[in-house]
């Protein structure tokens, strides 16, 4: 491929392969992923179909990488994504495949490649291999490495770029984070921002340098309907990035990042024109009376896509803690409406998470995703079945409801009660087994 500069608009040539899951549908047939993911959500077929029809619903998968479908969207449970990847200062591979092995058993739905040291080639086709769930990427990152070996992302070609995407599609990425809406407009209101944290995303990061540097627009934004082609002919879902989202509760909500968010709208709907799956980014930290708004916001823009927030963390000052600050903005959004939580972990901000910040990072989401989905009608015979063995004192089926039935092992283990039927908290004075004698003498 060769480009010869911004003012190129690459023509959209149509989705016809068989392979593209609204292509088929807009044919009139039935894509297996639809089924079962119609049968893991025990929803009708047709809502599946309806919601992916109209770009409310999302199933990234490419073909070329074998997975369980998993449908992200309007009506479904709350997914979960875990981001793992090696940095420049700490490079082992097996430590990474290893936390997306924990990541998926604790209950993460997708699993992000965010690696930027080592062979980055090698690593994402290894984690591609392990992973049976959909894998994501950030191809400007691939592009900034290798870029920084020669001279500097600055001098990031449009090739580079557009090639970066191709080869993870080849690879079979499922999903891939593209920051189209840090456009010169966008950035015009960064500059006029009383900021305190800038620009935090990495990829929005790279792209608002290159468009200072180059005095040109975004190639991602200006060769749009040549990106809208590349996902269309592989298959991968787009996740629209958000290059501008705020750093810290001070910067949410302003100009620069509702400016990107108003792009992307305008993306998505050309995205669906065009065939193609799309969901919408969303800040990072937002302050608790701030959130609903958010959502409600971006799903006006964007006509209800698919809305993928990190976290949102709900305060700045509780570092090894932002899985709970995380997990509480998590919670808020996905009852609002908000689809799919990038999890935050306990080391977030701090270093590069170990297989335990993982774990810790999954299951915090996975709580909120929860508490969310219970507000919405879903997943109440799971809590149903834990408090009927409470009821029973029954620790046995307790612990084989627990998410983390180690975690809940060890702490009955390490403080025993005397009376093996209660625990040691209450012991003798045990509500439940006081009122369950007596109600047996009634």
């Amino acid at each position: 491929m060769c480009f010869t500069g911004i003012n190129q608009i690459y023509p959209f040539v149509p989705v016809s392969a068989p392979m593209s899951i609204i292509g088929e549908i807009r044919r009139g047939g039935v894509p297996e992923e639809a089924e079962r993911v119609a049968e893991s959500e025990g929803v009708p077929l047709r809502r599946i179909l309806d919601g992916l029809e109209r770009g409310r619903i999302v199933i990234p998968h490419n073909p070329r990488h074998e997975i369980e479908p998993v449908g992200i969207g309007e009506g479904l449970r709350v997914k979960i994504n875990a981001n793992i990847g090696t940095s420049v200062d700490h490079v082992d591979v097996e430590e990474e495949l290893e936390k997306a092995r924990v990541a998926v058993e604790y209950g993460a739905d997708a699993v992000m490649d965010l690696s930027t040291g080592g062979d980055l080639d090698a690593i994402r086709k290894r984690i591609l291999e392990e992973v049976r769930v959909p894998l994501g990427t950030v191809p400007i990152y691939q592009v900034a490495k290798e870029r920084a070996l020669e001279d500097a992302i600055v001098l990031m070609t449009e090739d580079d770029l557009f090639n970066a995407i191709e080869k993870h599609a080849r690879d079979g990425v499922d999903f891939m984070t593209v920051h189209c809406g840090v456009t010169r407009e966008s950035i015009e209101k960064l500059k006029r921002s009383d900021r305190l944290t800038g620009v935090v995303s990495r990829g929005g990061a790279f792209l608002t340098a290159w468009v200072l540097h180059n005095d040109r627009e975004n190639p991602l934004y200006a060769n749009y309907d040549y990106l809208l082609e590349l996902a269309g002919e592989y298959e991968f879902t787009l996740s629209l990035g958000d290059g501008l989202r705020p750093g810290c509760i001070h910067d949410a909500t302003d100009a620069p990042q509702i400016e990107e968010l108003l792009i992307l709208g305008r993306l998505v709907k050309r995205a669906r024109e065009a065939g193609v799956q799309a969901m919408v980014e969303g800040p990072g930290h937002v302050p608790i009376h701030e959130i609903a708004a958010n959502v409600r916001l971006e799903k006006a823009v964007c006509d209800g896509a698919p809305f993928y927030v990190l976290g949102p963390l709900v305060s700045d000052i509780f570092p090894g803690y932002d899985h709970i600050t995380g997990a509480i903005g998590g919670a808020l959004a996905a009852l609002e409406g908000a689809d799919f939580l990038c999890y935050v972990t306990p080391a977030e901000h701090l270093a590069l998470p170990t297989v335990e910040d993982v774990k810790e990072g999954v299951i915090a989401s996975k709580i909120a995703a929860h508490a969310a989905d219970l507000a919405r009608g879903i997943g109440w015979e799971l809590d149903n079945k834990m408090s009927e063995a409470r009821g029973r004192l029954d620790w046995d089926s307790m612990f084989q409801r627990a998410v983390d039935r180690k975690k809940a092992e060890d702490y009955r283990g390490e403080r025993a009660p005397g009376n093996e039927e209660v625990c040691s908290m209450c012991g003798d004075l045990c509500a439940i087994r006081m009122v369950r004698e007596f109600l047996k003498k009634g």
